[in-house]
């Protein structure tokens, strides 16, 4: 992790109000005892006995649980909803229904995607449409904390970046789901999500088991994010930059990162009651018992060297995979002094895709997402849809109470003109 010491203010700003906004709430830091436990309140339900028990049975929806084994060793926890709750509807070719995989952002898991009731919750609203839906749970999280050879508590453990996320993750999901259904996939991301698609489907390796993509506060660029605290998060972050990256494991709940955040918050002079909307733009339609059940059960950890990896994608204004920080350790990974890109632009051109990005979201700001959408200029206007919602923020996407009527209707008919 030698090429941490190279980041600027405005890569370490980026992963740094990523992080923030995830593990900070509505409620002031001196009211809080620890991230995810409100005090003086009782808790609300966490995913303990894992989350098909916890978030979908309780709506009386079939569930199952699945693991999957990627070719680097991760044990990876997947859910799957094989129907809707009154199992009639079914939508693809011959009756079956079409599997579609939900990809979860950083610092999250699949749950985040389960807060609201069920009809405003997106897995189930596809499933009641006659979808196959699966969610993803990338390493690092709760349910994905396993390897069949190293222990969390280990540094090997968390050694990767977003780079695994698209080599081993991504794939050990599709292969998972097509050996079982026999079908191609609709991939559905949002933020991390959507970044990670964006790169597998570049590399093409993917290309030939995906159906269309659905990207939601679609991310790849963000040198037009824009936060109230960023340069001072910046400078903070860089004085405290030693000890933090001496952790491999990134982890939002443990008395060092927290503490940071604290400290942050104090030295910004902002109104930390409502530090969502100082990081992440106004969210129009959250409501406060979402929130309460959102810090039940997230943060999650990431490992701080996928932290460094999304700085310097903003860093460099382009997508890389990970820089060791030397011409010589680059060579000694990849065979050369600059690491690989991933072409965006060499996604299949035939390859159906939707866009969502809203107008007050603050990390996918509107004009990187514009500079995002140039980079599929060439592609077959047929094959490609944007929707842009003036109101929405960045957590509005996966916890809207509105969601449903505003984005996740139009998703639906995306997916099923492709029957």
């Amino acid at each position: 992790m030698a090429g941490s010491v190279m980041l600027p203010s405005v890569s370490i700003c980026m992963a740094l109000c990523v992080f923030i906004f995830f593990a900070l709430s509505l409620k002031p830091l001196e009211a809080r005892q620890t991230f995810g436990m409100l005090s003086g309140k009782p808790r609300p339900r966490t995913a303990a006995g894992g989350i098909c028990a916890s978030s979908v049975h309780i709506y009386g929806y079939k569930c199952e649980e699945h693991d999957v084994v990627t070719q680097d060793g991760y044990i990876l926890n997947m859910q799957r909803i094989p129907e809707g709750r009154t199992g009639a509807a079914r939508t693809g070719n011959g009756g079956k229904r079409q599997p579609v995989l939900i990809q979860h952002g950083i610092l999250v898991d699949g749950m985040s995607w389960l807060l609201n009731p069920a009809d405003q919750n997106l897995p189930l609203i596809l499933a009641d449409q006659g979808f196959d839906v699966w969610m993803g749970n990338t390493r690092g999280t709760r349910f994905s904390r396993r390897h069949k050879n190293l222990d969390p508590s280990e540094r090997a453990f968390w050694n990767w970046t977003w780079d695994e996320l698209v080599s081993y993750d991504l794939p050990a999901m599709f292969d998972h789901i097509h050996s079982l259904t026999g079908q191609k996939i609709h991939y559905l991301g949002h933020s991390l999500g959507t970044l990670i698609g964006f790169a597998s489907f570049s590399e093409k390796g993917l290309v030939d088991k995906v159906r269309s993509a659905a990207m939601l506060s679609p991310i790849a660029y963000l040198s037009h994010m824009t936060t109230v605290i960023g340069d001072i998060a910046a400078r903070s972050f860089i004085a405290e930059a030693t000890s933090i990256i001496g952790l491999a494991e990134f982890n939002p709940k443990s008395g060092i990162v927290g503490g940071f955040i604290k400290a942050i918050c104090l030295k910004a002079g902002v109104d930390c009651y409502d530090l969502i909307s100082v990081i992440t733009g106004k969210n129009c339609c959250l409501n406060a018992s979402t929130i309460d059940l959102f810090l039940a059960n997230e943060p999650q950890s990431t490992s701080t060297k996928n932290m460094i990896h999304l700085s310097q994608t903003v860093r460099d204004k382009e997508l890389r995979k990970y820089n060791y920080g030397s011409s010589d350790r680059n060579i000694q990974h990849y065979g050369q002094a600059v690491p690989p890109g991933y072409n965006i632009s060499a996604i299949p051109h035939d390859l159906p895709l939707f866009f969502s990005y809203g107008g007050l979201d603050r990390l996918a700001d509107v004009k990187d997402v514009e500079f995002l959408l140039d980079q599929f200029k060439f592609h077959d206007v047929n094959k490609m849809s944007v929707q842009f919602v003036k109101d929405y923020a960045h957590a509005d996407f996966i916890m809207g109470v509105t969601a449903k009527d505003v984005v996740y209707n139009q998703v639906a008919t995306f997916f099923k003109r492709l029957a």
